[in-house]
């Protein structure tokens, strides 16, 4: 049995339909001729179509199905857990999607470290996937990713995207990985015209291995010379540190 669940900015998943045994049964609430699913057992596939696509349909869609557990060395089952997708973001508009006006990797070093940053610039829908990658495999591992942010025009979204590798890596090349609707595309570390991250007064990188890591990024790019892109990503580990400085503020007090 596959479910289907939409999401609506802001609210519980709802669910708007099963499929099972070659039928399609629609919630309550749902126009059930506008929905039809597709199930391609070969491929492991299910697919979902929303005909006459409204305003109202733009959501979060997610499959689901529930996952049986068994007993170890046996085929009784215990119990089941709902396995969900990842989700899929529509987004319903009047206005044309386009592609990235701009995108470059910048670096920052310091001590012992190197931080490459991801900019991509001036993209809609603001819906994007952004992976980092070396020449073998997938990183996971001290990669951050920011959210999208609108750009000055209207309409217009950005993003970035951290990777912070160890300093004797500096040779080693990296590449930073996008998709968009309307455009793909894979941006290598090691390259002559890579820029460093300035450094603006009253904007300070700081990096901390204790309890709380702060610092804000600031981009301009040569194109936007009057635009201030500011990334601030704020990480606070272990609320044991709040409550240490309240002790100690009460102590020498």
């Amino acid at each position: 049995v596959i479910h289907w669940y939409q999401q609506k900015e802001g609210k519980a998943p709802e669910r708007l339909l099963f499929f099972s045994g070659g039928k399609v049964t629609v919630e309550s609430g749902f126009q059930a001729n506008r929905y039809m699913v597709e199930r391609i057992s070969v491929q492991k596939r299910c697919v979902l179509t929303i005909k006459d696509v409204i305003p109202d349909d733009d959501a979060t869609y997610y499959c689901a199905y529930w996952d049986p557990h068994c007993d170890r060395n046996s085929k009784i089952i215990n119990y089941y857990n709902k396995m969900f997708g990842s989700g899929t973001k529509l987004v319903v508009s009047e206005k044309r999607s386009s592609p990235p006006a701009n995108s470059e990797i910048l670096q920052e070093k310091h001590e012992n470290q190197i931080m490459y940053v991801c900019l991509i610039e001036k993209f809609y829908p603001e819906v994007i996937r952004v992976t980092w990658t070396d020449e073998e495999k997938d990183i996971t591992d001290n990669v951050v990713k920011g959210d999208a942010w609108q750009s000055t025009k209207e309409d217009e979204y950005s993003i970035a995207s951290w990777l912070t590798v160890p300093a004797e890596n500096k040779d080693k090349k990296y590449y930073c990985k996008y998709e968009h609707e309307e455009k793909k595309d894979s941006l290598p570390t090691q390259v002559d015209s890579m820029k460093t991250i300035p450094q603006e007064e009253g904007c300070k990188t700081v990096f901390n291995t204790g309890n709380l890591i702060l610092f804000c990024l600031i981009f301009v790019t040569d194109q936007l010379m009057h635009r201030t892109a500011y990334l601030v990503y704020i990480i606070l580990l272990l609320k044991s540190s709040m409550y240490y400085l309240i002790v100690l503020f009460f102590i020498y007090r």
